[in-house]
């Protein structure tokens, strides 16, 4: 195993074009060990998806579960099946089919439903590894959640011969990857060597920023023994953590606009997704919890904690102290990608990675002015767009200018409006103008399908009218038929009647 930059690479350099260092606010939690969240009462389980068909309920109302028991599923590949974070009781299913929750009462404990599997996992098949990784419900941790297992049987069809573990978490305030690969930088390797096994690949680099000193070592003596498993030491430039950013920063290739990293033969996992995999493929342990980092400003004692699947996002404000001062804005993940949250009371699912509860005066949301041509934001945008014209265009309503301008390539990443004198909402508007985009196709799609729904009934309504009209033809050209052969059968009849029985004799004769 060799652990070294980048080739070529000095840290002095430019990874990419653009890109920003924004203050990173990490010392908040990073030098704080994980700790785990006391069990909270009641957790609350959504079982809507963000790919793939509704889940299915297994389980009822007032039933016991044990931790880790399966409670829905789907035949779906594109879906996940969700499991127990606690033991406990099933106090309500509420919703409608396809976006119900599962209110679970939990118990004070941590008991497995079931024992852990035993034997060497890097003697599995590939398909086994694939099929306890979609059993235990892992998606992608790094926000994404896209399906792990999906997306490894796709690398290995495709072929890919790279495996990229994302270690940037270029994200500010952001630090549980950060004390994973610290803490258990062993069950990262073992499981990126998994993931590896399971794709049919045989190269894994590990990507760390070199921000993250005590991270690299603790994978560098890792990975020692692994001879497939190069550690990589990439700049901390904000967004490495962007898979195309990361990807051509470790090995050259580019991913091509609206490709994937699988086009270029690499598989992108995030390093908190390999260690849930280790967990799976080793121990048959599903995804039931994760490390996220709850810091801001406004927190009074930032942590990075372990927490259940389903706890709410107020119970981890309350674990870290509460608020120590007016919070101007929740945040779900990190500050430059991350979303708002409108309610502190909703629950956190596998994508959370971070909770941020931030002061004024970090918001930085100063009163917008015009744009001055500056070119600041052109500079900073890591896929070379003009900012400046699409936030113009949007604005005017001009989406197919927009367009033109690079909005479908967008990363949405912020950087533009970081750098921003007049303190523009360009990526607000950008989210705004591709979420109209979006809207506006799938009306036209909805269209077109009702225009192909009445044009078929006026089809078939058609045939079915033709059909009658031949039916009503043949019928009468069957009368006149059967007129014909009941004629026929009266004059033979006839005929019959006027041969006298003498005749008959003669006719014998």
């Amino acid at each position: 195993m060799t652990t070294q930059p980048v080739s070529g690479f000095s840290r002095h350099q430019a990874a990419f074009a653009g890109g920003i260092h924004p203050e990173d606010h990490k010392a908040l939690t990073s030098e704080q060990p994980i700790r785990t969240l006391a069990l909270p009462e009641l957790l609350l389980l959504p079982l809507a998806q963000r790919f793939g068909a509704p889940l299915e309920t297994l389980v009822s109302v007032d039933q016991e579960v044990a931790m880790g028991q399966l409670l829905a599923t789907s035949s779906d590949l594109r879906s996940v099946p969700v499991h127990a974070p606690a033991s406990g009781r099933i106090v309500a299913i509420d919703g409608k089919p396809g976006s119900q929750q599962i209110s679970l009462k939990a118990e004070d404990n941590r008991r497995w439903g079931e024992s852990p599997l035993t034997g060497n996992p890097f003697t599995l098949e590939s398909d086994t590894i694939i099929q306890r990784i979609r059993s235990a419900g892992i998606v992608g941790l790094g926000g994404a959640a896209f399906p792990t297992a999906l997306k490894v049987a796709s690398a290995r069809s495709k072929h890919c011969d790279l495996l990229l573990l994302n270690g940037g978490e270029c994200e500010p305030y952001l630090t549980c990857d950060d004390r994973l690969m610290r803490e258990y930088a062993a069950e990262i390797v073992a499981g990126a060597r998994l993931l590896a096994r399971a794709a049919a690949i045989n190269q894994v680099v590990i990507a760390v920023e070199d921000n993250k000193a005590e991270a690299l070592s603790a994978l560098r003596e890792a990975a020692s023994a692994a001879a497939e498993v190069r550690v990589a030491m990439v700049p901390s430039l904000y967004p490495m953590g962007s898979e195309r950013h990361l990807i051509h920063t470790v090995s050259g290739r580019l991913v091509p606009p609206g490709g994937l990293s699988l086009d270029v033969g690499v598989l992108v996992q995030n390093v908190a997704t390999a260690r849930a995999v280790y967990h799976a493929v080793r121990f048959g342990r599903p995804l039931i919890d994760r490390v996220i980092t709850i810091s801001g400003g406004a927190i009074s004692q930032p942590a990075n904690l372990r927490v259940p699947l389903g706890v709410r996002i107020s119970e981890l404000i309350s674990a870290c102290g509460g608020l120590r001062a007016d919070a101007a804005r929740l945040v779900n993940g990190g500050p430059m990608m991350g979303q708002v949250i409108s309610n502190p009371h909703q629950p956190i699912s596998k994508s959370t990675s971070g909770i941020l509860a931030l002061t004024q005066a970090e918001v930085q949301s100063g009163d917008s002015a015009a744009c001055i041509r500056c070119g600041r934001c052109v500079a900073a945008c890591p896929m070379s767009l003009l900012p400046l014209t699409m936030h113009a265009t949007a604005r005017a309503g001009d989406l197919d200018g927009a367009r033109a301008a690079g909005l479908d390539h967008c990363l949405m990443c912020g950087a533009c409006a970081y750098v921003c004198p007049s303190h523009l909402p360009l990526t607000g508007v950008f989210r705004a103008a591709r979420a109209t985009h979006t809207a506006n196709q799938q009306e036209l799609k909805r269209q077109e399908r009702a225009r192909l729904q009445a044009q078929m009934k006026k089809e078939r309504l058609l045939r079915e009218a033709l059909a009658r009209e031949a039916a009503k033809a043949a019928a009468a050209a069957a009368k006149p038929a059967r007129s014909s052969r009941r004629g026929a059968v009266a004059a033979v009849a006839d005929t019959a009647e006027t041969v006298s029985p003498a005749s008959a004799s003669e006719g014998e004769s």
